[in-house]
């Protein structure tokens, strides 16, 4: 293969390459569909045509037909009438007008075989365009549905979804945190309302135990009054037993 050729089929192939990428097949099937239908409105008016010769012809045939058959009653006339003459040249133009008819009878016949066939071929490319239409429509909604998954894996591609999640992973810690501070402020609002309130009744302990201990302490003696010598008690409470009263009641007001 000479360097011509191989640099012939090159550039050839380049350019087939860019003309098929160049198709849109959308626009490549709406062309077509105008394409058929050119060609079904220049069959329409072929079949229109065709039919208007046949017809034409038919006339002609039929008017020739009925010229035999005038000339033909003329040469009767005139057989009837002894006029033999007359009737030769009226048998004269039976015969011209027959052999008209018989020309226009063959090419009626072909006309009529030319016009079922245009006809045929005319309901052929009606089918054939219904048909290429219902194609057209499923083939668009296939190029649809592909340029839709086309897009989709595109944009798919090129989706970061690790940061997507890492920033839905933030989101979700700081939700966790703002949770956390508003639970740890409601926790310290009820602990210091807590507190306040063992305050007070750690106040009225303390406030009892003064009273309680004040009341056991002997009374005092005025300055002027005459010191009487101290009277034996009967029975006198020794520090043990205090101290268990004093922890008896601090254990009866820990249950309170």
């Amino acid at each position: 293969m000479g360097l011509f050729d191989r640099l012939k089929r090159v550039v050839g192939a380049n350019v087939n390459d860019l003309i098929s990428k160049a198709e849109d097949p959308e626009k490549m099937l709406e062309q077509a569909i105008l394409e058929m239908q050119e060609d079904l409105v220049q069959l329409r008016q072929g079949v229109a045509q065709a039919i208007a010769a046949q017809k034409r012809t038919e006339k002609q045939y039929n008017d020739a037909v009925n010229e035999v058959n005038k000339w033909e009653r003329n040469a009767r006339l005139a057989l009837q009438k002894g006029d033999e003459n007359l009737a030769r040249q009226a048998l004269e133009r039976k015969k011209s007008f027959t052999d008209t008819a018989t020309a226009l009878k063959t090419s009626l016949d072909q006309q009529n075989v030319q016009v079922d066939s245009i006809k045929k071929n005319l309901i052929q490319l009606e089918s054939k365009i219904s048909e290429a239409k219902t194609k057209k429509e499923m083939l668009k909604a296939r190029i649809t549905a592909a340029k839709a998954q086309e897009q989709i894996g595109t944009m798919a591609r090129g989706m970061n979804t690790s940061s997507a999640m890492a920033a839905f992973e933030r989101m979700e810690e700081k939700v966790l945190m703002q949770e956390a501070r508003a639970q740890s402020t409601v926790e310290l609002v009820g602990a210091d309302l807590e507190n306040q309130f063992a305050q007070l009744e750690s106040s009225d302990v303390d406030d009892e135990l003064a009273a309680l201990k004040a009341s056991m302490l002997p009374p005092a003696t005025p300055v002027n009054q005459q010191q009487l010598p101290p009277q034996q008690p009967t029975t006198t409470a020794k520090p043990a037993e205090i101290d268990d009263d004093i922890a008896d009641l601090k254990r009866q007001l820990d249950q309170l």
